[in-house]
């Protein structure tokens, strides 16, 4: 009796689950719908009718959306700004992370205070100082502009995040590979880097999404020639108003990058939530 009332509750569970799954997928599959029709035929009638004639479906809105110079130039000015900055975000705060978790020198507790305190600066403080800089460097409207102040940015969770995680380890498995001879540097690739896979790969995917679906930051430091994806598709909805047919597939390309990147590293992404929470 009682295993059956567990399988009627775990069936009604995952009964809920797939609803509530349905429900969240509904706006990806209304999206993509409108993405393979025409603008008169989205006129006509909501991404539904699609069902009722599938005739309307087709990818010429993607072709076109490939000659079109300044969504391609936005795609690939996202990639340069996202790609580079989540790079250096964790390649610093994984160097910084050990430094803080495992290398005694002076001044560390209140360096990595001063980290941690900078975590509660909101970003719209630095949006003009910083500009101000940029503009006397001469990195103002520049990708590269784009991505330090990201970095700038991400660093302070970063820090915190992979330090917290890097202290958590076994401290006589470092001082066994101390003993044997191992570098720091060489304790650092082959053993901190390896067993902190999941959270370096968790803090990758979150920095990855901020960036990519930024917009703030990007209006204001970047221009015509430098300017992401999210900026592009909000022009392209101020310029024309309503076509639909270069926005929807726009977005859509814009949302499956993010989401290939998610399930390509959703094992270690779990494991990186997990970790720690049993013992």
């Amino acid at each position: 009796m009682n295993a059956v009332r567990r399988g009627l509750g775990n069936a009604v569970v995952q009964a809920f689950l797939v609803v509530i799954g349905l429900v969240w997928m509904t706006p990806l599959a209304g999206l993509f719908l409108s993405s393979l029709r025409s603008a008169e035929d989205t006129a006509k009638g909501g991404w539904w009718t699609a069902f009722a004639a599938p005739g309307q479906l087709s990818f010429d809105n993607y072709s076109a959306l490939l000659q079109n110079a300044g969504i391609t130039r936005a795609f690939w000015n996202t990639v340069l700004i996202s790609v580079p900055t989540t790079v250096l975000v964790v390649v610093v705060a994984a160097l910084a992370g050990y430094a803080f978790a495992w290398l005694d020198f002076p001044g560390r507790d209140t360096v990595f205070l001063v980290v941690v305190a900078l975590l509660v600066v909101p970003v719209q403080i630095g949006l003009l100082p910083v500009a101000k800089l940029f503009g006397e460097l001469g990195l103002f409207g520049t990708i590269p502009g784009v991505v330090l102040f990201h970095v700038a940015y991400g660093l302070p969770f970063a820090v915190f995040l992979l330090r917290n995680y890097f202290a958590e380890m076994p401290k006589e498995m470092l001082e066994a590979a101390r003993m044997d001879g191992g570098s720091e540097w060489r304790i650092f690739t082959r053993l901190v880097l390896p067993v902190g896979r999941p959270a370096i790969a968790s803090l990758a995917i979150f920095q990855f999404l901020w960036v990519w679906n930024d917009m703030l930051v990007a209006l204001l430091f970047a221009d015509s020639s430098s300017q992401p994806l999210t900026v592009e598709l909000q022009s392209q909805i101020r310029q024309f108003g309503s076509n639909i047919d270069v926005l929807a597939p726009g977005a859509f390309l814009s949302l499956i990058v993010p989401v290939a990147v998610f399930f390509a590293f959703q094992r270690h992404f779990v494991q990186g939530v997990m970790a720690g929470s049993v013992k």
